[in-house]
């Protein structure tokens, strides 16, 4: 997808504060507005003004819209980084209605699916701008990255969140606070984890709302996550998948011995019960085999391929041929 340059698109500065950019909307709306607009492609511009509009004038979009940095350009290939939202603390979203608008207006003339993918990947269904507003302080959410090993174990740990503000000369401010969690053992990808009323003050001294913070679990060095079954590759010499062997394999719980068949094959898997993320039930550990071939960088080493390969009757490639 193309990126966008909402500050472009409404002619301001990065350091616009907020009636800067409600005026540039405003002139740029009634200008392209399609009921009343002569310009060639009114009603493409409006919806662009519109866009970009709804992304400046919220402080928690405007946010983290310029965590992306300003080295990117209009029409510049984009893809939401890994990290996009972690640690970054956001209100709930409002849904908005389809509603009319006369040019000038704040109103939306258009529903969200009129955006551009652009938009809906970083601020779309998914993201926790679309969350709903109850009665007292809206709820906050934040996306927060865990080791595989917390997951596990589960730990209470102190993290440091990024919340922002409009000052009172409407520009933006980004500030920091901490949050102490803890992390439940057995923690799966996506899952919530509720802060009671530690989320938006209610203005009129009513319950405040929560603070959801959306774990994601980062990518680890031996294991892959699916729910709570993880995968391992693991190495093994060509005489261990043959003729059978025990070795030790690393687990999340720690190391276990386990038997490898004689025959095995590369690619195939086997299970350790129980031995995946806690739960109930738990989740398995899959090992999946990857025979590895000692290098032939020797005289000796090459004399036994060569004792291999004209003693043992084996063609891989016999099944291609058939």
């Amino acid at each position: 997808m193309e990126y966008r340059d909402y500050y472009r698109i409404l002619g301001v500065q990065r350091t616009a504060n907020a009636e800067e950019v409600k005026t540039a909307y405003r002139r740029l709306a009634r200008k392209y507005h399609p009921d009343v607009s002569k310009e060639p492609n009114a009603e493409e511009r409006f919806k662009e003004v519109q866009e970009a509009y709804e992304v400046l004038k919220d402080p928690e979009k405007r946010a983290a819209y310029d965590q992306l940095g300003s080295e990117w350009k209009s029409g510049q290939q984009f893809r939401p980084p890994p990290d996009w939202g972690s640690g970054f603390e956001f209100g709930g979203g409002r849904t908005r209605q389809r509603a009319h608008a006369h040019a000038g207006d704040e109103a939306q003339a258009y529903a969200e699916e009129g955006f551009s993918d652009f938009f809906s990947s970083l601020f779309g269904g998914a993201s926790p701008f679309r969350s709903a507003t109850r009665g007292g302080g809206r709820d906050h959410h934040a996306r927060i990255d865990i080791a595989l090993e917390q997951a596990f174990h589960g730990t209470t740990s102190t993290l440091e969140l990024k919340r922002p503000e409009l000052k009172s000369d409407g520009t933006l401010e980004v500030r920091t606070h901490t949050v102490r969690v803890t992390i439940p053992s057995g923690l799966t990808e996506g899952q919530l984890i509720r802060l009671a009323g530690q989320g938006e003050p209610a203005a009129d001294g009513g319950r405040a709302g929560d603070l959801y913070l959306e774990a994601h679990i980062l990518p680890h060095r031996l294991y892959q996550v699916d729910g709570r079954d993880i995968t391992l590759t693991l190495p093994v010499a060509p005489w261990e998948a043959a003729l059978g062997a025990s070795v030790t394999v690393p687990t999340l719980g720690g190391p276990v011995d386990m038997q490898i068949p004689a025959g095995a094959q590369s690619g195939q898997k086997l299970r350790l019960r129980g031995r995946g993320l806690p739960g109930k039930p738990p989740g398995d550990q899959y090992v999946q085999l990857k025979v590895v071939l000692p290098p032939a960088t020797t005289a000796e080493a090459k004399a036994v391929y060569g004792e291999m390969r004209a003693k043992l009757d084996f063609n891989p490639r016999a099944d291609l041929t058939g």
